[in-house]
């Protein structure tokens, strides 16, 4: 009997620990789940609304588009010395006040661009259309290439070889052994080539992408909406860009934003501290082809569920690891990298939602090496010392002397990159690259540009260091900048008109924009007392074509 009863409590004892272990087990699970609950209930509650609005009512009074562009402040990452590593929460907080509404603010992007271009139309007086369509119609944008031929490809592409790197039953990926090449009937082979792949098929040796390339603006639309497969950490550099691979296999490098569009460098900070800007790379691209230099390759902006498009997506544990869910229930990450990749300068969305540039990748370097020259006018990025041509006035004179640039036109392109530099700000530019297959006869890269637009009240004349020493400028390069500065064409116009068609307009703000005409004119007089103490002829590189230059003199 007794044995019988001690039986009956140890199975009873052994259900109760049971039953306890079972409930711990469930009470941790409920604890995980909740918070990601609470955030899909928060991203269904209306974070989506569309704007309201009629659709019949186009024209605006310019004043109240730009209120309506200030009342859409999105949640924006701050992190500098002053206050608090989260502004962004108070950034949204504005836009809120100024809406009127809890929900976080939403506009129609369409709408607001052409209520906006209506607005720029008519501030021209006496000009009726659009001025970036105007500029890229005039002569010294028509300025026809060398003939290339097959050395001056970077690829050789075989006619017949179609592409599709994806099972024609299936929406998975495939391994390289059941990789099939899959083509509509009907169509060419080029046909299925992604647009990122056409990119890359039409780099040659004289530009990066062709002018009015209906490919690069295919592929910008691409890299602002392609649904994401996949996101890793992309290793190296001072801080954090992550390289998100898309639906057709292409691949991008997404910077997420750091600061608000207004918030100034401080004056204090060395400019190897300052923090990268991803609408600095998105402005970037747009002020390149401007020029027509097309050295940038293409950017767009976009705003990413960090959710569902990094977090859950990544295969990169080291990232993983760093996301959490914040106190105020926003979805936070951190990564890995050499600087700022820490809680206390963590990425947080509003709740899950992140601005940032994705910047389409140029071709691997196992297929498409690049060499990594060093700017002959690298900064010190030390405290204390000084570069070399910071102390010596004459330092070009030793430059001109040695290779690549005692020959081609490589000083030249440096001094393309230059301007690029000055115009927007960027003090950072210690390195570029070529592509090794054509030499030293090739354009430059003008690639990493996140530094770039942080101080709208002060011009960096220093950055024009090469210019000034060497007094040098291409033909071609100073008649655009003279077209630039005039009224019909005036450069914060056309740049204004060119970024609203990025899906995070407004990228700059007017101080910006005006800084640009301010820092024009101030090469335009560098170009000037260059030409008063050598001469035009040598300053100016006559590269522009007779038959061009007649015609730029008639228009």
């Amino acid at each position: 009997m007794l044995r019988r009863i001690q039986s009956m409590v140890q199975r009873k004892f052994r259900l109760l620990i049971f039953t306890l272990l079972l409930l711990t087990f469930l009470s941790h699970m409920m604890i995980d789940i909740v918070p990601m609950l609470e955030l899909k209930s928060k991203n269904a509650c209306g974070c989506l609304k569309k704007a309201d609005g009629s659709h019949g009512s186009r024209v605006l009074e310019h004043t109240k588009v730009k209120s309506q562009v200030r009342s859409s402040l999105r949640v924006l990452q701050d992190f500098s010395s002053q206050g608090s590593s989260n502004k962004s929460s108070q950034s949204v907080e504005k836009a809120q006040e100024v809406s009127g509404s809890s929900q976080p603010v939403h506009i129609n992007a369409g709408t607001v661009v052409e209520k906006v271009q209506t607005g720029l139309m008519r501030k021209s007086p006496g000009y009726l259309g659009s001025k970036l369509t105007a500029l890229f119609e005039h002569p010294l944008y028509k300025i026809q290439l060398p003939a290339r031929t097959e050395d001056d490809k970077l690829f050789t592409v075989n006619p017949d070889v179609k592409f599709m790197a994806r099972d024609s039953n299936s929406d998975e990926w495939v391994s390289d052994e059941r990789l099939q090449y899959i083509v509509p009937t009907g169509t060419n082979p080029e046909d299925t080539y992604p647009n990122w792949l056409k990119f890359h098929i039409g780099i040659n040796r004289y530009e990066l992408y062709a002018r009015n390339s209906p490919t690069i603006d295919q592929l910008i639309k691409e890299l602002g909406k392609h649904r994401i497969v996949g996101t890793v950490q992309k290793p190296g550099g001072t801080q954090l860009k992550l390289s998100i691979t898309l639906m057709d296999y292409g691949t991008a490098l997404f910077k997420p934003m750091k600061q608000t569009r207004e918030q100034e460098t401080p004056p204090d900070f060395f400019y190897f501290s300052d923090f990268e800007r991803h609408n600095s790379e998105i402005a970037a691209f747009h002020l390149d082809r401007i020029l027509d230099f097309r050295r940038v390759p293409p950017v767009s902006g976009r705003l990413l569920n960090m959710t569902k498009d990094i977090w859950h997506l990544t295969t990169d544990k080291k990232l993983a690891k760093t996301f959490y869910i914040s106190p105020a229930n926003n979805v936070c990450f951190y990564g890995e990298c050499s600087y700022y990749c820490s809680t206390e300068h963590a990425l947080c969305g509003k709740p899950d939602q992140i601005e940032g540039s994705m910047a389409a990748f140029l071709p691997d370097k196992s297929l498409a090496d690049r060499h990594n020259w060093r700017s002959p006018w690298r900064r010190s990025y030390h405290k204390h010392k000084k570069a070399e041509w910071e102390v010596n006035p004459n330092y070009c004179i030793q430059v001109k002397q040695t290779p690549p640039y005692n020959q081609g036109t490589r000083l030249l392109d440096l001094i393309d990159l230059t301007i690029l530099d000055f115009l927007m700000g960027n003090l950072d530019r210690h390195h570029y690259e070529t592509f090794e297959k054509f030499g030293n006869d090739t354009f430059l890269l003008h690639l990493d540009n996140g530094r770039g637009f942080g101080r709208h009240s002060h011009d960096e004349l220093s950055i024009l260091a090469p210019l000034k020493q060497c007094c040098r400028i291409k033909k071609t390069t100073y008649s655009r900048l003279q077209l630039l500065s005039s009224t019909k064409y005036q450069l914060s116009d056309v740049m204004r008109e060119s970024l609203l068609t990025d899906p995070l307009s407004p990228i700059l703000i007017e101080p910006h924009l005006r800084a640009l005409d301010r820092r024009l004119q101030i090469i335009l007089q560098t170009i000037q007392d260059c030409m008063n103490k050598d001469g035009y002829e040598s300053v100016v590189d006559n590269d522009l074509p007779l038959s061009i230059e007649k015609q730029v003199l008639q228009a």
